[in-house]
């Protein structure tokens, strides 16, 4: 087993847009860093470097986490700060992809670099095992290629490359920090060109391209095909390509190109001519304004590769190969697709067919097993399922059949023979549930057995693929109770999107009942993609609408008390928070003994967008907060911010942003890999029990702001209102809001309890919901899936 390695600080060399965006996410992650750059010729050395790190602010998706977390990436120079290298534990080089450049970096640092730091190359293509012979021998061994892909922060894949002289030590050190301190999904790839993702998805891109001219076919229709209706992105190929950046997508062709020599398909890796011609003429993509697609007005244009002139595109999938990728199962799909003879079809069934071809050629040089591929193409290209799981999904045999046939016949884009592995008698896919194929090895892999997996209760799986889903407790529509014999009960939803309806707090209700009577603790954990969107509107509004208000206003006290028994629970009850998060949710989160949340979490009170309030307990808990944060019995000053987030209906980008806006305490805690959540979230109710966990008691004298409040923050939204900031509905919200945020009319300072201020939170729930404007805000979120303004 590997030593325990920790990373207390790292450095990033070059301050390019990738470069500091690593820099940003090691910080996101709390690894506090350095971020090289040339010294600036005039003025502060450190200005270039200053100047990326500024930009990161500005960029979008955000790289950071919450915005002070700049303040963490620490300006640096080559010409004055290298001996600060002796410091570092991670160093990720980060230049422009020329080995010259590169070596004059790796000699000048190599002489500060401690002699157990990792110093890994975050190149997209190059040799890694050429860039490490630039190092002295006694480094080599710590040395290898870690490829993030763009952007860092939100992109899952990792690809780590060894040498031959990478120790398999650090190779496990630097995988472990990767996967639970930093949030990824490591990947070992070969030390070839593009690595795995790379050269499996640009090829994908490139085949693309090349069937696009040959079927005669426009960019949006590919787009169109090739993007959700085959699991994929919905930027597709071409709009993915511009998202990019056409530059780095001709520099990784390049490369392949260069690279690449004896490849069978090298013949097609070649820029192809309308690509050449945009990157000419500085037409890059969506960072340049133009790319294949040029927003003009309120329009999209595409380009027209014939003219080189925009024009309107009207493409979409054809109803034969709509039909065909609509199908349930892979083998329906490409069975359909292959013997339909409208073009669109025909095209897909050709991209995928020299997908499936080369992945198959390949896959011995450029990964030690099928699971690598298909994973690598997942994590970096937003793929639902890999080449080799929809092949083998499709049916092995007779898509490995259907390739033969068109390498027969010259339809293929080349005419290599499947290796033999593929025909081999018996052979039904490259995946099975104890590991998948290694054409070197002739054999299946396991997955890995470093101790960091066993944190992963639940890793992203292949579909044959099963883990201990424990022992079930209790099982309704709505809810699964169960637990994995280690004295801890979890409750999964089982509804739509994870919405909160009566099945969900029922089974709230019997969960924590459960675990009182039997259990040390309770988790909520989701394994689908969302916490929870909030509470199933659909559910309840239709007894206001048929005028049954003392209904309604049951089906919200029950909502309030199912957040009462969550936080006066005598066994501490942990939200393990992923995803979505909003509404009902992040108010269930707050009365949590303890919240555990996933970096990428997006939490809010947003119930103010459908012309409502929090009124599952969330307005009474952030009056408790304010209360206990009153300085001389000031109250209101805490509150306010408060009262800004819920009234504009803000929801966090991030679990670090959650905690600036106080939607979750600085005690909770924050998980960078989401696959570690449950592991996590369980350790913390395990700690809470063995440290003799009680419930909070009751909050009886909470201070209030009072008249005096609503007043203040009334004046506030009149101001807004004035300035056409927010509509007359608007207000009515943010007024109702400002009440119960203040304790109702009754004097400044005066103390009230819980119940007094769950009691406002239904009242003005209530008078909302009657209301015509807020019942045509829920009508259309519930149609269309956003808020209207009215």
């Amino acid at each position: 087993m590997s030593k325990r390695f920790i990373v207390r600080k790292a450095a990033v060399l070059g301050a390019g847009v990738m470069g500091a965006q690593i820099a940003a996410h090691l910080c996101n992650a709390g690894i506090p860093t350095l971020l090289f750059e040339l010294a600036a010729k005039d003025g502060d050395p450190n200005a270039l470097a200053r100047k990326a790190i500024d930009n990161l602010g500005k960029l979008s998706p955000a790289p950071l986490g919450r915005k002070s977390v700049a303040q963490d990436i620490i300006p640096a120079n080559y010409s004055q700060h290298l001996p600060l290298l002796s410091e570092c534990d991670l160093i990720i080089e980060a230049v422009a992809e020329r080995m010259d450049i590169k070596e004059s970096v790796y000699q000048s640092i190599a002489p500060h670099i401690g002699p157990n730091a990792i110093l890994a190359s975050n190149t997209s293509g190059l040799s890694i095992t050429a860039l490490g012979a630039f190092l002295p021998e006694s480094m080599r061994a710590r040395f290898c290629g870690v490829h993030f892909f763009n952007p860092p922060r939100y992109m899952y894949l990792v690809e780590v490359i060894p040498t031959p002289d990478s120790s398999s030590e650090v190779l496990d050190q630097l995988e472990t920090i990767l996967t639970s301190q930093v949030g990824k999904g490591v990947v070992r790839a070969k030390d070839t060109p593009n690595f795995i993702a790379n050269r499996v998805g640009v090829f994908s891109m490139l085949a693309t391209m090349v069937h696009t001219e040959r079927f005669g076919l426009a960019f949006d229709e590919v787009d169109a095909l090739t993007g959700t209706l085959i699991g994929r992105a919905k930027s597709a190929t071409y709009r993915t390509a511009d998202v990019v950046g056409l530059d780095t997508m001709g520099h990784v062709i390049k490369t392949m190109q260069n690279t690449l020599p004896n490849d069978p398909w090298h013949a097609h890796f070649a820029p192809p001519a309308w690509l050449q011609g945009l990157i000419a003429k500085g037409a890059l993509g969506q960072k340049s304004g133009a790319g294949v697609f040029k927003k003009v007005g309120k329009d999209i244009l595409m380009l027209d590769p014939k003219s080189g002139d925009y024009i309107k595109g009207s493409g979409e999938a054809s109803a034969d190969a709509e039909g065909a990728l609509r199908q349930r199962g892979w083998g329906d799909k490409l069975k359909s697709l292959r013997a339909a003879d409208d073009t669109q079809s025909q095209f897909m069934w050709a991209c995928f067919r020299d997908l499936f071809h080369y992945c198959a050629y390949h896959l011995e040089a450029i990964a030690d097993n099928a699971r690598d591929v298909d994973l690598a193409i997942r994590w970096g290209f937003g793929w639902n399922k890999g080449p080799f799981e929809i092949w083998q999904e499709a049916g092995w045999e007779q898509v490995t059949q259907w390739i033969e046939a068109d390498i027969a016949a010259g339809k293929t884009l080349s005419n290599a023979a499947l290796p033999a592995w593929v025909k081999a008698a018996g052979r039904v896919g490259v995946h099975e549930a104890t590991g998948s194929y290694s054409p070197a090895s002739n054999a299946l892999r396991a997955r890995s057995s470093l101790p960091v997996y066993a944190r992963q209760y639940f890793p992203d799986a292949l579909a044959v693929e099963t883990f201990n889903k424990g022992e079930t407790i209790f099982e309704t529509e709505s809810t699964r109770c169960w637990h994995q014999g280690d004295g801890i009960a979890i409750l999964t939803f089982k509804s739509k999107a994870n919405s909160i309806g009566s099945g969900v707090l029922q089974g709230i209700w019997d969960a924590v009942k459960v675990a009182e009577e039997q259990f040390d603790g309770l988790v909520i954990w989701q394994d689908k993609e969302n916490f929870t969107v909030g509470a199933d509107l659909s559910e309840a509004i239709p007894a206001v609408m048929a005028g049954r208000i003392d209904e309604f206003d049951a089906a919200i006290a029950r909502f309030q008390q199912t957040s009462m028994r969550i936080k006066y629970a005598s066994v501490p009850v942990v939200s393990a928070v992923r995803g979505l998060c909003l509404g009902g949710g992040c108010e269930f989160q707050m009365h949590s003994a303890k919240t555990v949340a996933a970096h990428e979490s997006y939490i809010g009170l947003v119930e103010a967008g459908v012309g409502l309030l929090p009124a599952g307990g969330g307005l009474k808990e952030i009056t408790v907060r304010a209360s206990a944060l009153a300085i001389d019995g000031d109250v209101f000053t805490p509150l306010k911010t408060w009262f800004e987030t819920v009234a504009m209906a803000k929801v966090a980008t991030s679990a670090l942003e959650a905690k600036d806006m106080k939607l979750m305490r600085p005690t909770d805690s924050v998980v960078m890999n989401v696959h570690e959540l449950l592991f996590v979230a369980k350790q913390e109710a395990k700690a809470l029990s063995a440290a003799g966990y009680r419930a909070p008691m009751p909050a009886r004298n909470i201070t209030v702001a009072g008249d005096t409040g609503i007043a203040t923050l009334q004046a506030l939204l009149t101001n807004m209102r004035a300035g056409n900031f927010i509509s007359d509905h608007d207000f009515e919200v943010a007024r109702r809001i400002a009440s119960v945020l203040c304790g109702g009319e009754i004097e400044r300072g005066s103390q009230v309890d819980e119940q007094w201020l769950l009691d406002l939170e239904r009242k003005h729930f209530v008078a909302l919901a009657l209301m015509e404007k807020s019942q045509q805000r829920i009508a259309y979120t519930l149609q269309n899936g956003k808020p209207l303004r009215n």
